[in-house]
């Protein structure tokens, strides 16, 4: 007999609590970790395109010729082959970019055992870039001057899609013609098990990434040269600063 003068039965089934709250997070996160899946696929799909794209960079076996060529520092191998193709008559001059202002004409003629004539005569040394961003300027601006039209590209494999990327951004009328060096063999899929070879093209990729992103309409970016870095430091220095980390 029930002698709760409520009314309430003791035998009452208590409700299950929360379990509409549960399940709402459970889904939740069940879609988290499909969107999570599928960008990390994606993001892996476009790193092996892009590391299958620099494995089929190769030397052309024939170039034609061209006005001038430039050569992005970085490695000796690449200021090697690009005085081999100035020398072999290639091209009527090369700038090499990205030199630091330390180093001299004569240090490098000396290091790539050099003619000192071709040097003299056909050689131009670039102290204003930091970086790639700074190459394609500082290249562009080299260009406009001897008003060339077609110019070889030398650098590494694996930085030649950036490179040319940042190039084609400054400088949209000019030929760019690529020659890329193959100083990692990158065909061997063993560098694969190497951290540093894996940590060297993932970080190219990364950049690689960002240098897409400033074809963006709308989008800025510094210009990577020294002189303009200088000049911002002394005017506002925290500016400056703010955009070096960045």
């Amino acid at each position: 007999m029930n002698t709760d003068p409520t009314g309430d039965s003791d035998t009452t089934e208590t409700p299950k609590k929360h379990s509409g709250g549960a399940r709402w997070l459970g889904r939740l996160a069940g879609l988290f970790l499909l969107v999570l899946a599928l960008a990390v696929g994606l993001f892996a799909g476009s790193f092996l395109r892009f590391t299958r794209n620099i494995m089929a960079l190769e030397p052309p076996r024939k170039i034609a010729e061209a006005d001038g060529i430039v050569v992005l520092t970085g490695g000796r191998q690449r200021i090697e082959r690009a005085l081999d193709l100035l020398d072999e008559g290639t091209a009527g001059r090369l700038l090499i970019s990205g030199v630091n202002p330390a180093t001299t004409s004569r240090q490098i003629q000396t290091l790539t055992h050099s003619e000192p004539a071709l040097f003299e005569c056909c050689v131009d040394i670039g102290h204003d870039a930091i970086d790639t961003i700074g190459n394609a300027n500082e290249a562009a601006l080299w260009v406009k001057e001897h008003g060339y039209r077609d110019v070889i590209v030398v650098t590494s494999n694996y930085h030649m899609p950036r490179s040319l990327l940042e190039l084609r951004r400054v400088d949209a009328e000019t030929n760019f013609i690529p020659y890329p060096v193959v100083a990692t063999d990158l065909r061997n899929l063993q560098w694969l098990q190497h951290p540093a070879a894996l940590r060297m093209v993932a970080a190219e990729y990364l950049k690689y990434l960002a240098a897409r992103y400033r074809l963006a309409p709308g989008s800025s970016a510094r210009n990577g040269l020294r002189s303009s870095e200088t000049k911002q430091m002394a005017d506002n220095p925290v500016a400056a600063e703010a955009g070096r980390s960045n």
